[in-house]
Formats: structure tokens, sequence, C-alpha cells
């Protein structure tokens, strides 16, 4: 089977392991609590938003992204909402 592109905002990847392994990446730089830069959720906002249950993790709208532990001491970025309220989202869910 061929490998399969994916495009994210303005990143494009040739297959989806490379993907994975930048977002990958991007998780494992950041300690357990730690809001993710500017930059970084500009990047982490495009991902979301293709996440099958986009509009469920959005909710009301993105303040923020951090990265927290999940469920058996693995971590996940969490996305923050405008109201308060967080969710986390598993990022391999997204492409």
């Amino acid at each position: 089977m061929p490998a399969k592109p994916v495009s994210i905002g303005s990143l494009h990847f040739e297959r989806k392991g490379d993907a994975a392994d930048f977002f990958r990446d991007m998780l494992y730089k950041y300690d357990l609590g730690d809001k993710v830069t500017d930059s970084d959720a500009e990047i982490l906002s495009e991902l979301v938003a293709m996440h099958p249950e986009a509009e469920e993790k959005i909710g009301c709208g993105i303040a923020s992204f951090s990265v927290r532990s999940a469920d058996f001491g693995t971590r996940c970025f969490w996305v923050n909402r405008t109201d308060g309220s967080t969710i986390k989202f598993s990022f391999k869910a997204c492409f």
C-alpha cells in the first residue's frame, strides 16, 4: 500500500507516520502542565479542526492548548476552551 500524504494547514507530510512523529516530538518537548507556545497552538488549531469530533473538541472556542497527563499515565494535548473547560484530544485521530 502506498504512503498516504497528510496536509495540516501549511504543513505537508509524505506519510501519516511522518505527521505522527512531528506531533509526538511536539508533545514531548513540553513538560506536563505546560501551556503550548502560540506558534505551536496555531498548528494544533489546524490539527484539531481535522479531528472526527472537532465540533465537540473545540466547543465554544479555543483559548489555548496545554500538555497534560491522560489515560494510563500517557500524555496528550488538551484544548483549553474560552469558557474555562478543557478536553483532551488524540493527535493520531486527526489524520
